[in-house]
């Protein structure tokens, strides 16, 4: 099933989920061994895989043993086959525990990196989809985000981390948190040292992944918002238009408008081109940071790219 795509397996599950309900009719009592290998013989493997990951689906693991089986008292010998129906252990109990392969593990980074700027990555392992998630959280994403991000249908991200996190639980190892950075206290040399490193081009973004805090935290210290009286370059504030500024600006409404014929795109200076680029980098709509620019929305991609 392996190279099947996920709507190919959906629809041969679905067209297995007949000849499920069909075998356990028959091994209920409707049928006997001969008739189940007729119904078997009549699938090829591919088919027979789908059956049993059907039949596997149609069992609730959290149900004692012997409300699941309990029936099937006694073999054609006479002997009992399957636990009582005093048995409380339940059908995961009995699953055998699986060794953790130390390659389940490995994570490429690049892929964790494509993966957190949006691109697709075929054959995303689940250690490389929680490092991607982990990172995408320090970064300030909601796993909805992610979904969007990704392109992805609603809760996919949230039901594969739920699988992961139970997964986890049952071979006993503690799963990582994807909580959001606590806002943590910084002493000034740490300040300094931000302001310093956002001086010298580097984003947000890395610093507060660095730091294990969120994009918003590094800059709030870059921009003195916080720890206003600690030293290091601080950045100068964005000045914001108006939605409506913006629109004349863009529109032509306005005497010195993109549209009035008579406007000159400012030079973006070098601060000013490192902020675009790193800000249409995280998201940014190209638009609304022309806007703000006063310059074409191919500027901004020129510096974005």
């Amino acid at each position: 099933m392996s190279t099947l795509s996920p709507e190919q397996r959906g629809d041969l599950a679905e067209q297995m989920l007949p000849v499920a309900a069909h075998l356990a009719v028959l091994v209920h009592g409707d049928g006997g061994p001969q008739d189940v290998a007729e119904v078997l013989e009549g699938l090829d493997d591919t088919q027979r895989n789908a059956l049993i990951v059907v039949l596997a689906g149609l069992v609730d693991p959290e149900q004692p043993v012997g409300k699941a089986l309990g029936w099937l008292d006694f073999n054609e010998h006479g002997s009992l086959t399957v636990p009582s129906w005093s048995e409380e252990r339940s059908v995961r109990d009995l699953a055998p525990e699986l060794a953790v392969d130390a390659d389940d593990d490995y994570v490429d980074q690049v892929a964790v990196l494509r993966f957190v700027q949006g691109a697709r990555v075929d054959g995303l392992t689940d250690a490389e989809f929680l490092a991607g998630v982990q990172q995408c959280v320090v970064r300030g994403r909601t796993l909805a985000e992610i979904d969007v991000l990704q392109g992805w249908p609603r809760r996919t991200t949230e039901n594969w981390v739920n699988r992961l996190r139970k997964k986890y639980g049952r071979s006993g190892r503690a799963f990582p948190s994807l909580a959001q950075p606590a806002s943590r206290p910084f002493s000034e040399a740490e300040v300094v040292a931000i302001r310093e490193r956002a001086a010298g081009d580097a984003s947000d973004r890395d610093i507060a992944m660095s730091y294990g805090v969120t994009r918003e935290t590094i800059r709030a210290i870059v921009t003195g918002k916080r720890y206003p009286n600690f030293g290091g370059p601080i950045r100068k504030a964005r000045k914001t238009q108006s939605v409506k500024a913006s629109r004349d600006f863009m529109c032509g409404h306005g005497a010195n408008s993109q549209a009035s014929g008579v406007w000159k795109a400012p030079k973006l200076t070098h601060e000013d081109r490192v902020d675009v680029r790193q800000r249409a980098g995280e998201g940014e709509d190209v638009k609304e940071l022309a806007a703000e620019y006063q310059v074409s929305t191919q500027t901004i991609r020129t510096y974005a790219a």
